[in-house]
């Protein structure tokens, strides 16, 4: 039985600055899909993708344990979490495998979230799902574990990031699309909000607190770029460091940015833009040669934006209000259905 002090309240903390990391996050990665950042062999745009993509699984372990601490409820969370992935999601998924004449396969491995097990079932315009399969096969792995042993089953969540990060190393494996050569970026995320919460003891979140944001953004960006070598096999780790240097509040002018109306809208539409800009610049808007196809990114960029807005505050605010409903306390399906 949870003792007194590791009840969980249902009241989750706000932190300003995960919005800001979160569109950050995701201007990285349409940066580095959309944009020449630099010449080839520079590699930035592998190195700016990878640091977007290690914010991002960061911010979501953060965000999902956190959930989990305060409200405690397997049931819910899986009812939220599917109710805000899969609507448009799915609905992407409508239109872009029949644009390609995916096989059936494909259709299976991608509405099912585990296209990124086996390449085969990758398409171009779906390249981008690998990610959302590693978030789905956390959230039922981390909701199977709660489901098992309550809030003492996060407390292994350090043990497997552990594993994870040990696995990539002793295959060689810096960077991977496959959930066990890729979860430790979503776990470090985990590790940092038991941290934050308390649970694995005062000197780490003390230590958390007194991070040069800095220096860790430095030490990210370094691991991020592919000729970093063995530091490679750190990034989540420096992710994560820079996430928490963030948190509470300090005079940095990083906080500063990261606390702006721009960055906070760019977060919150920033799923929409992810699911969506692909679609922008395939068929016309991604042919012809690399002068003209990139002439034509402003338009790709004005597409992804507008759409992402209208998905975000016209469709998928609709699919997760109803999923918040679905989760109130005492309230039937049949109640939610008159209701709506």
């Amino acid at each position: 039985m949870d003792t007194p002090q590791s009840l969980p309240s249902h009241r989750l903390p706000r932190y300003p600055a995960l919005d800001g990391w979160r569109g950050i996050s995701i201007l990285c990665v349409l940066a580095a899909h959309m944009l020449p950042l630099g010449l080839k062999s520079w590699q930035l745009n592998i190195t700016f993708a990878l640091l977007g993509m290690s914010l991002f699984f960061a911010l979501s372990g953060f965000l999902i344990t956190s959930t989990l601490i305060h409200r405690a409820n397997v049931r819910d969370f899986l009812i939220r979490r599917f109710f805000r992935i899969l609507p448009l999601a799915w609905a992407f998924l409508i239109i872009a495998l029949p644009l390609q004449a995916a096989p059936f396969g494909a259709y299976l491995a991608n509405f099912l979230f585990y296209a990124n097990l086996d390449t085969t079932w990758i398409t171009p315009l779906t390249a981008h799902f690998w990610s959302l399969c590693v978030e789905m096969q956390f959230y039922l792995f981390i909701a199977f574990l709660f489901g098992l042993f309550r809030q003492r089953g996060l407390l292994l969540l350090p043990a497997f990031c552990l594993v994870v990060t040990g696995f990539r190393i002793l295959h060689g494996q810096p960077v991977s699309i496959a959930t066990y050569a890729r979860v430790d970026e979503i776990l470090v995320g985990a590790c940092l909000a038991l941290i934050n919460e308390g649970r694995l003891g005062t000197p780490l979140l003390q230590m958390i607190k007194r991070l040069n944001p800095y220096l860790c953004l430095v030490l990210l960006l370094i691991s991020c770029h592919p000729a970093s070598g063995v530091v490679r096999y750190f990034r989540p780790y420096f992710a994560v460091l820079l996430v928490g240097s963030t948190l509470h509040p300090n005079k940095s002018w990083l906080l500063k940015l990261l606390n702006t109306r721009m960055l906070a809208y760019i977060g919150e539409i920033s799923y929409a833009l992810y699911v969506i800009h692909p679609i922008t610049y395939y068929g016309w808007l991604g042919s012809g040669d690399k002068l003209i196809v990139y002439a034509k990114r402003p338009l790709s960029f004005a597409l992804t934006f507008g759409l992402a807005h209208l998905s975000t505050y016209y469709y998928e605010s609709h699919w997760i209000a109803w999923g918040k409903k679905l989760t109130q306390p005492k309230s039937s399906f049949k109640e939610v259905i008159n209701k709506s």
